[in-house]
């Protein structure tokens, strides 16, 4: 089945501002009919956010230079959110190279980026003041979660075009113990698909990835008779082939032949996506069931506050296999010019605005109002 993802979930958030006018006379002094209308006339042109506040007033733009680093699979919405932020605010320039999460969150640590994208949090233990070159020697890094989306399993099977998988034979085929795509596990889930007598080359990614680690999270607490191994970014077991950042992968499944993969769902092309499910119900990757499974995901406990490493529910209804990806920045940086353009920038991806666009050029799910004005009141804390 060919699925081409969009956004249709709507976006709820209500900035209330109110502004008062006041001009008022002393009591002693009386006015005539003709000053009181001049008086309401003044007001009603020089006060023109009676009814909706400051809303209709543009921010004030900012300037600078920012790089960020990270995550490959959040590269769509970057290109998108940077485009609207520049647009914006022309004296700004941001870069964002998607090296993977790894990469982003070891450059931020160094002082290589400004911020870093990661489809996973900083670790509790990794999350220590003094571990980040940019941050004063107080400060620990926020994990902010801004970009939610599904993770697709993409496949190239000439004459399979549609495919149904359970989360143990999803296993079974990454962990190498399902080799050909004619297996009788794969055949009992697809009854009536003629399925070739060929090889299934798994791809799956040669750097350290957040995807990965999403990705294997879902199968060992999914499938954890099937798949062992625990959560990781890096490629846990031999086999297979590998394939650097998100757009490798997809390029590996593409010109491949019996190839099978993962990737955030906004890079799946024109590739074939499997349905995944348990007793005879199978789904899709959408942006609904994404929002739906980090709707019902914690906070990590024993997190400062601000710091909104989120646990995600693995089985929540619908479509199983998502990733969150986060923003992380310093908590105090040690340049304020730095903290204020990066404030900007993250309170624009964050906010209504930025999530709208990234829904519309990425596919991805909007922030609920929750977790949304949670993310926003822990960019403006960031100093």
């Amino acid at each position: 089945m060919k699925l081409r993802l969009t956004a249709a979930l709507g976006l709820s958030a209500a900035l209330l501002l109110s502004a008062c006018a006041a001009n008022e006379q002393p009591a002693e002094q009386e006015t005539t009919a003709a000053e009181e209308t001049a008086v309401a006339e003044e007001t009603t042109s020089d006060d023109t956010t009676t009814d909706e506040g400051t809303a209709d007033e543009a921010p004030a733009q900012v300037e600078g230079n920012l790089t960020g680093i990270g995550s490959s699979a959040m590269n769509v919405a970057q290109t998108n959110w940077i485009a609207g932020f520049q647009t914006a605010n022309p004296g700004a320039t941001v870069l964002y190279s998607p090296d993977g999460s790894g990469a982003g969150r070891d450059a931020f640590m160094g002082g290589g980026a400004d911020f870093a994208g990661s489809d996973r949090a900083f670790k509790p233990e990794e999350n220590v003041a003094g571990a980040f070159a940019l941050c004063t020697p107080e400060s620990i890094a926020y994990d902010l979660p801004v970009y939610i989306s599904p993770i697709a399993v993409i496949f190239n099977v000439e004459g399979v075009s549609d495919l149904n998988l359970t989360p143990a034979v999803l296993a079974g085929i990454f962990a190498g113990d399902i080799t050909n795509w004619n297996d009788p596990a794969i055949a009992e889930l697809n009854e009536g698909a003629t399925l070739p007598d060929l090889a299934i080359t798994a791809v799956h990614r040669s750097d350290d990835s957040g995807t990965t680690e999403n990705f294997t999270d879902y199968l060992n607490k999914a499938a954890g008779d099937v798949w062992t191994n625990e959560a990781d970014g890096e490629w846990p077991i031999e086999g297979g082939e590998a394939a650097k950042g998100t757009s490798g992968v997809v390029a590996a499944v593409t010109n491949g032949v019996g190839t099978i993969g993962y990737a955030d769902a906004s890079q799946a092309g024109d590739l074939s996506v499997a349905l995944v499910g348990n007793e005879g119900e199978f789904f899709g990757p959408t942006a609904a069931d994404a929002a739906a499974a980090v709707e019902a995901s914690p906070v990590e406990e024993g997190r400062e506050e601000h710091d909104l490493a989120l646990e995600i529910d693995r089985n929540a209804p619908g479509y199983p296999i998502v990733l969150v990806a986060y923003a992380m920045a310093c908590a105090d940086y040690a340049d304020d010019e730095k903290a204020a353009l990066v404030k900007s920038y993250l309170s624009y991806i964050a906010g209504p605005e930025g999530q709208e666009v990234a829904a519309e050029g990425a596919g991805s799910a909007p922030l609920s109002e929750k977790l949304g004005s949670q993310v926003l009141a822990a960019i403006d804390a960031i100093s």
